[in-house]
């Protein structure tokens, strides 16, 4: 390993090929430390290092989901601050990766959202409701006067009985909506009218939705956004990729997250509680890939079973079409699961199932975002739940 300084943080690397002033050791009550790499191809900015394994790879892949049993000799500070999350990657092909060697802490965060339609207005009660502890203010906008007015109205008085800790609503103007920590992306055109299923809904609005998004790319990359950029609106993997690609350069990749999969594994979880051959997922399964009909549901990371897997995938790809069958639209769920409860857990530092950049792509998987930066959880990976992650990845590249 190389060890640099630079200004007051400590930086290392496993290649000597970078100008920063040299030391011969890291102290031994450094909190942090930066890793330098050169990913040229399809990677992020920085992430969080996870394992023992990210010190080493040449480009970034789906491998790095996988966790594997290699004996990797480290010191032991090194060792330390991977297991606490306190080291940095930081990717030098980008020209201002030196903006990226700090570490941010988890604090109460300002979050924006657009559009007060079925599914903006069901996130803001939910943000609304679980909010107390991660969100500082919301800001609300919408083409609308009238509704942002309403929802200004009925959401600050909602309250508990004896306390004022719930954040604060407020309409905001369209210029102002990247003004936060956090910008919600919930306008949607072109959803389905209950009655004309498609193979898959969600594909329906992706034309329509792809021109509204890329308005409020190009004004995140005009306004040098630093926040997330949360995409709600279905599919939200593509319309991710939309956005990477119509800011510019301006956002990194690990900027835009995609929140489908979290309904997806609450609906795994349903029908895990309601057929008994799949009980094993609330403590085992796991949910990858994009909110839609390639998604991908684990019964069992110890015990995987392929074909009770594809089964439960079916029956999770197929629940919005349950809904629309009672004569509803199924906004709800997804509001709520992929939407308000997996932001705050987001704000939080914890785990929870979003879609992020993995090597030229937006998929989803268990994930949490950390002073450190994103860290996407890895695991001993069977080989044929492997295999069906790969399938779906190279029809998303």
């Amino acid at each position: 390993m190389f060890y640099y300084k630079y200004k007051d943080k400590y930086l290392f690397s496993v290649k000597d090929e970078y100008n920063y002033e040299k030391t011969n050791i890291i102290p031994d009550d450094c909190r942090e430390l930066y890793f330098l790499n050169s990913l040229i191809n399809d990677a992020k900015k920085s992430f969080a290092i996870n394992h023992p394994s990210d010190l080493f790879i040449e480009e970034e892949s789906l491998d790095m989901l996988r966790a594997d049993d290699k004996s990797y000799d480290l010191p032991e500070i090194i060792i330390n601050l991977i297991d606490k999350r306190k080291i940095k990657a930081v990717n030098t092909a980008y020209n201002d990766y030196e903006n990226c060697f700090y570490m941010d802490e988890l604090k109460k965060r300002k979050v924006n959202i657009l559009a007060m339609g079925d599914v903006g207005s069901t996130l803001l009660i939910g943000l609304r409701l679980l909010g107390k502890d991660a969100v500082s203010s919301i800001g609300i906008y919408d083409r609308s006067r009238d509704k942002i007015k309403r929802w200004e109205y009925e959401m600050n008085q909602t309250s508990y009985p004896f306390e004022d800790s719930l954040p604060e609503v407020g309409g905001i103007e369209k210029e102002e909506l990247f003004d936060c920590h956090m910008f919600v992306f919930c306008a949607s055109k072109g959803v389905p009218p209950v009655g004309s299923e498609a193979a898959d809904v969600r594909m329906v609005q992706y034309e329509e939705n792809a021109k509204l998004i890329k308005e409020y790319a190009s004004r995140a990359a005009d306004c040098g956004f630093k926040g997330i950029f949360a995409v709600v609106s279905d599919p939200v993997d593509l319309l991710c990729q939309t956005v990477l690609k119509e800011s510019r350069g301006v956002l990194a990749p690990e900027q835009i997250k995609g929140y489908g999969l979290g309904v997806m594994n609450a609906r795994a979880l349903y029908y895990s509680k309601k057929f008994k051959r799949f009980s094993m997922y609330l403590q085992e399964g796991r949910a990858f890939g994009p909110h839609g009909k390639d998604l991908i549901i684990a019964n069992s990371i110890n015990d995987y079973d392929d074909e009770l897997s594809r089964e439960l995938t079916k029956f999770a790809v197929e629940a919005n079409l349950e809904v629309r069958k009672t004569g509803f639209k199924p906004y709800i769920a997804p509001a709520l699961s992929s939407g308000a409860i997996s932001i705050v857990y987001t704000l939080e530092g914890k785990y929870h199932y979003s879609s992020n950049y993995i090597a030229g792509v937006y998929m989803g998987a268990k994930n949490r975002n950390l002073p450190s930066g994103l860290d996407i959880e890895k695991i001993k990976m069977p080989d044929k739940l492997f295999e069906r992650i790969k399938e779906t990845y190279g029809r998303l590249r």
